[in-house]
């Protein structure tokens, strides 16, 4: 049998998706006031994070620890968040389930990003230096354009990335250890295989002329919707805000537990509008998350997944 009869045979006859309501969500002691305050706290983070960018001076900003300092700063913010927003009990935080997020936070802030910026980013860059691409226009553009341009084009590859991620087997495989999780966390969004962190982080934004604060912004934003999109937190922001952010709502149930095909739907990390315009957004909630009967990965099956198969086949043959 080959691979993609592999995957076909694992992935059919699967029970088709239910979503599971706000169960730890509902019921709770809040009135409408603070009910609104606690949704609104996503849009908020976001407005706290572009008057950051826009306003704090040349010599914070152009720094390239300002936005790894940054990006921590809103991972921890949603992790204390969740000790006192929590949205359901079954995703608690343990020292086991922080120990490993905290590794792959080191990771994608390190070796990942430091394989992006090398085989991606700079080749990109020296190759549109290399044959005069110009694209000054972007550089004349008001900062919160520039902003706007730097987040739709990162999602624009990220979802289709993604998709293609849950459409093709060897993508698929990489991939489906970060379905592996079986609880949704503020450093979820970095769990998964080296080598599906890698592609899922690349854009083609080193083509663009963009002040370098407006580049650290978009991304910013991004850590902040996916973030708040992968937590434990029980805010449901205003239509304004989920009618084109993801929140974790449309995430969960893109990591619900019912089948491999459940999961093909609401792929925009943080930009669920592309969802809506490419028609794959499904509306629900899912609190049980996982693949393969909700079997946790370790770090090593983590790192190992996708080439399970082949050393399975030369396990057989060997014996």
């Amino acid at each position: 049998m080959g691979l993609l009869s592999d995957f076909e045979a694992a992935t059919k006859n699967q029970p088709a998706v239910v979503s599971a309501g706000e169960s730890s969500a509902r019921n709770r002691d809040e009135g409408p006031v603070k009910r609104t305050l606690v949704n609104l706290v996503p849009p908020a983070t976001i407005v706290v994070v572009v008057m950051f960018w826009m306003l704090a001076p040349a010599s914070v900003t152009d720094s390239p620890w300002s936005i790894v300092v940054a990006g921590l700063a809103i991972t921890f913010f949603v992790l204390g968040l969740e000790q006192v927003l929590e949205r359901h009990e079954s995703w608690r935080l343990t020292w086991k389930e922080f120990t490993t997020d905290l590794f792959y936070l080191f990771l994608s802030y390190t070796v990942i990003g430091w394989a992006t910026s090398s085989f991606a980013d700079q080749p990109l860059a020296n190759f549109k230096e290399s044959v005069g691409i110009s694209t000054e226009w972007a550089m004349q553009m008001p900062f919160l354009l520039q902003v706007a341009l730097v987040v739709v084009l990162f999602e624009f590859g990220q979802y289709w990335m993604h998709r293609l991620m849950h459409d093709w087997y060897p993508a698929w495989m990489t991939h489906a250890p970060h379905h592996h999780i079986t609880q949704l966390n503020a450093m979820k969004g970095h769990i998964g295989n080296p080598i599906e962190l890698f592609l899922i982080g690349l854009s083609i934004i080193a083509i663009f002329d963009l002040d370098t604060a407006a580049i650290f912004c978009g991304f910013n934003i991004l850590t902040v919707v996916s973030t708040y999109a992968h937590a434990n937190v029980r805010s449901n922001p205003p239509l304004f805000y989920s009618f084109i952010f993801t929140t974790i709502r449309h995430h969960s149930l893109h990591h619900t537990a019912l089948s491999y095909e459940d999961t093909r739907c609401n792929y925009g990390n943080s930009l669920i509008l592309l969802d809506r315009i490419f028609g794959t957004y499904r509306e629900g909630e899912s609190e049980i998350v996982g693949q393969d009967e909700r079997k946790r990965l370790s770090i090593y099956e983590q790192f190992m997944f996708p080439f399970q198969p082949l050393i399975n086949r030369y396990k057989a043959r060997q014996d």
